[in-house]
């Protein structure tokens, strides 16, 4: 197939370039290909025809959207929209990688796709536009909902702990966030089976399992640096995000694939990769 991928640059985009090898790809960063620039999406996309759309591109700075959300929306709303009403027009299927973010944390448990977002940050509302535009710009389309990336290009949680970590000093880390931290790797992978299966609409995809910024920074650096346990009211980040935004679904089963492994299992992989 040919594939056209948006964020090509990141580190999911990166990732898919190498998973999706047996196909024709065709990865753009932002410097090749500005998708709030609705001209040079359709010049793009009518060029190369692609089979697939696939936008990993996001303004995903979320305390940064807070006092920058005309950008914020132009990325993840405009932008996606954009792609998508190209993707219609050149009769192409159209993935938009989407965020837990969109939902509010108060459900209690697992949220699934057939639950109504309620986003609380300037972030996770562009992104709920972003799914809205996709949705409804008359495409062959997919919304697919991750959350809590890490990869081994560009910067993330896991790595961002783990050079806290060597300076000897103890962290403190949010326990009163939970959600599912997701291997790029793996979600790439899962992408790689979504492309060739019927199921459409919207799918959250992440590493099985949940867990607290604070679980996950231990099981970062293990023994490696003393952890500390704070509010989110300490953490004092401008933008607000959910208490328990952990992704499930009820989906999954009508890909016909594999559900990703547990988070545990795949950071232990990824850490045993890197320096």
């Amino acid at each position: 197939m040919r594939i056209l991928i948006t964020g090509g640059g990141g580190q999911l985009g990166r990732d898919l370039r190498e998973v999706l090898l047996e196909h024709e790809v065709h990865g753009f960063d932002h410097a090749g290909l500005d998708i709030t620039d609705r001209d040079a999406v359709f010049r793009t996309v009518e060029r190369i025809v692609p089979h697939w759309v696939i936008n990993t591109a996001a303004f995903n700075d979320v305390d940064g959207a807070e006092t920058a959300a005309n950008a914020a929306f132009a990325v993840n709303a405009a932008g996606a929209g954009y792609l998508a009403e190209a993707a219609a027009h050149s009769s192409a299927a159209m993935m938009h990688i989407s965020t837990d973010y969109v939902f509010d944390g108060r459900k209690g448990s697992p949220y699934t796709e057939s639950d109504t977002p309620n986003p609380l940050s300037v972030y996770g509302r562009t992104k709920y536009e972003g799914e809205l535009l996709v949705l409804g710009s008359g495409a062959n389309t997919m919304v697919v909902r991750t959350a809590w990336l890490y990869g081994r290009y560009g910067q993330n949680f896991v790595k961002a702990i783990r050079a806290a970590a060597t300076g000897g000093q103890p962290l403190r880390v949010v326990a009163d966030q939970v959600g599912s931290p997701t291997a790029t790797l793996d979600l790439a992978r899962a992408i790689a089976g979504l492309i060739t299966s019927p199921i459409r609409g919207v799918l959250h995809a992440v590493n099985a399992g949940s867990c607290s910024r604070y679980e996950f920074a231990k099981a970062i650096v293990g023994t490696g640096a003393e952890v500390i346990p704070i509010t989110s009211a300490e953490a004092q980040r401008p933008a607000p995000r959910p208490k328990n935004a952990t992704l499930g679904s009820e989906r999954w089963l009508l890909s016909g694939i594999a559900p990703l492994r547990p988070w545990q299992d795949a950071l232990k992989d990824f850490l045993r990769t890197i320096p």
